[in-house]
């Protein structure tokens, strides 16, 4: 089969298509057959060296394909299933294996292509706006990078459960994206906590969720009501540094958390859950999984490039 192996750490250069063997499932796992593998920044890190990876390593968790042969002891699955998953090994490959128990048949009303798009961001998404923070129907939020993968998502997650969100965006074609995703205002990052507060007649929001990181998190502190909640879910511009405590006191008993999408896929009835509400809304026409861009798996070193550009709309996918 064809695969992207990377045999030692560096630029996009490093992610080399190449012939290797294909996997073979082990007990309670499948083989499945790539449709489209989704590109997530944690594979740009792994390229780098930021996150340290045995070598030569195949990157990749995401994907959507058809089962093609299954491992010892698995009853969930059959042959020719349509499943997708974000908890996979070896994604960038025609072929990759992934356990049963975390991946998931897709409904036939949707296609492949949107399957490998939804489950990272999509279940990110989900748990953030269900079980990260709870805000309540009629309640405003504030989401960063509103027309980012995980920001298009969320913000229509949010809105279907009733929730009014303000977003920001870097310029005026991303906001678009952001108001027809469901948002209600969408603002600059320049001066983001004064216009919240002047959306809120000055009471703020009592949920902000952050995956920008360091050059938010002061401004994202500033703009929550009293008991509000910071839900710091990445650090696109780079990780917090150590703050003080007390902040948190001085600024209305305030709350930070720090969630992992790990923790809020637990049990296989969790996890199936939250795909279940997925799928729904993809069928109602509730949600809209936007496809940025799509790279030949050949290709993938252009597409980690894109990606890493943040010049990209919504999900980027890789094609064998």
């Amino acid at each position: 089969m064809r695969a992207i192996v990377m045999t030692e750490t560096g630029g996009p250069e490093v992610l080399r298509a190449t012939d290797a063997p294909p996997p073979t499932p082990a007990p309670g796992e499948v083989l499945v057959r790539t449709h489209a593998a989704g590109l997530n920044f944690i594979e740009i890190y792994q390229r780098t060296g930021g996150y340290r990876v045995s070598l030569p390593f195949t990157p990749g968790s995401e994907g959507a394909g058809v089962v093609e042969a299954l491992g010892e002891g698995v009853t969930t699955l059959q042959m020719g299933d349509r499943v997708c998953t974000a908890e996979a090994t070896g994604t960038y490959a025609e072929l990759f294996t992934v356990p049963a128990e975390r991946a998931v048949v897709v409904p036939e009303g949707i296609g492949l292509d949107v399957a490998a798009a939804l489950p990272l961001q999509g279940l990110t998404a989900h748990y953030l706006a269900t079980a990260a923070a709870h805000p309540k129907p009629g309640e405003t939020v504030l989401v960063h990078a509103g027309a980012g993968g995980v920001g298009l998502l969320l913000t229509q997650v949010l809105v279907a459960r009733g929730v009014r969100v303000i977003t920001t965006t870097s310029d005026d074609e991303k906001a678009e994206l952001s108001r027809a995703a469901g948002a209600w205002r969408s603002i600059p990052y320049e001066g983001f906590t004064d216009a919240v507060r002047a959306l809120t007649d000055g009471a703020g929001v009592p949920v902000v969720y952050d995956g920008v990181g360091r050059a938010t998190f002061d401004d994202s502190l500033a703009s929550l009501a009293v008991r509000g909640e910071l839900v710091l879910f990445g650090a696109a511009s780079g990780p917090v540094p150590p703050f003080d405590l007390q902040r948190l006191n001085a600024g209305g008993s305030l709350s930070v958390t720090r969630p992992s999408l790990g923790h809020f896929l637990r049990t296989p009835a969790e996890r199936s859950g939250r795909y279940r509400e997925l799928f729904a809304m993809l069928e109602s026409g509730s949600l809209d999984v936007r496809i940025g861009a799509r790279f030949p798996l050949a290709e993938a070193g252009a597409a980690q490039a894109a990606l890493a550009s943040r010049g990209t709309t919504g999900k980027v996918l890789l094609v064998p």
